[in-house]
């Protein structure tokens, strides 16, 4: 099932979308509520795809969590950069949920910043309150799944030491088109295309943690609450954005992440 959430006559709702995958015939059933809170619901409103204006799917109600180095190409390419071998466990940090944007919406390059490069991931959308979550249960949490980038200025990573603020700017956390909320991990295709060029290509058979140790590991730091998202890593092709580039961040089965820069 894939989840939207759209602006509709200045009304923000959730929908489902129904209809082919391809064509002109997708239509989204208007939920009562949202999804990830308030039991499944539909208000009998049906609107065509091209009525509305498609949000982030989410906007998380305390925080982003993200994974670094958890592809090991990924981790190769960046040695120079953030230094050290792939990580053990998980290595978490976190964007603030003000970073978030939705597809067609713009990534602002900051001034202060030279270098903003992109990161195409695959986002893990939390749907119940976990703490410290075994990796046995730790799906059940899961509300469903969605395309992110990973936006970061890394001329401040590497001039800060750290990553919170070359990570975290407004605009540095694209999330959509959808949610989906059944996805096949085995083997989901991975790509990041920049003006239509691809510069990352991979899959989440790649991910030295899956995404449920990443889940558990995750909730033994931090409560994780319905809507909160996680960012599962970038594979390797991380590349520069300049000013009027388009990125388009696709997940397999999932969709088309697109946003211009400026």
């Amino acid at each position: 099932m894939k989840v939207a959430r759209f602006r509709h006559e200045g009304e923000i709702s959730y929908g489902v979308l129904d209809g082919t995958e391809h064509g002109d015939g997708i239509e989204i059933v208007e939920l009562a509520g949202d999804p990830m809170i308030v039991p499944y619901e539909t208000t009998g409103r049906r609107l065509r795809l091209e009525e509305v204006r498609l949000l982030a799917p989410v906007i998380p109600r305390s925080k982003v969590v993200c994974v670094g180095k958890n592809y090991r190409a990924h981790v190769e390419e960046m040695r120079g950069v953030t230094g050290g071998e792939a990580p053990a466990e998980p290595l978490l940090f976190l964007k603030p949920n003000t970073s978030v944007i939705g597809p067609g919406d713009a990534i602002v390059r900051p001034e202060i910043s030279e270098r903003v490069e992109h990161e195409g991931e695959l986002a893990v959308v939390i749907g119940a309150v976990a703490k410290s979550v075994p990796v046995e249960r730790a799906m059940e949490v899961v509300y469903g799944f969605t395309c992110a980038n990973d936006v970061t200025a890394r001329d401040l990573q590497v001039r800060d030491g750290q990553w919170a603020r070359a990570k975290g700017f407004d605009t540095f956390c694209p999330l959509g088109p959808v949610i989906e909320t059944d996805l096949d991990l085995a083997d989901a295709r991975l790509e990041t295309r920049v003006n239509g060029e691809v510069r990352q290509r991979a899959s989440t058979a790649e991910l030295i943690h899956s995404v449920a140790t990443i889940v558990a590991h995750a909730s033994e730091a931090f409560t994780l609450l319905p809507g909160d998202v996680i960012l599962t890593g970038s594979p390797a092709g991380v590349g520069p954005l300049e000013a009027g580039d388009e990125v388009e961040v696709e997940v397999e089965g999932i969709g088309i992440l697109r946003n211009r820069v400026e």
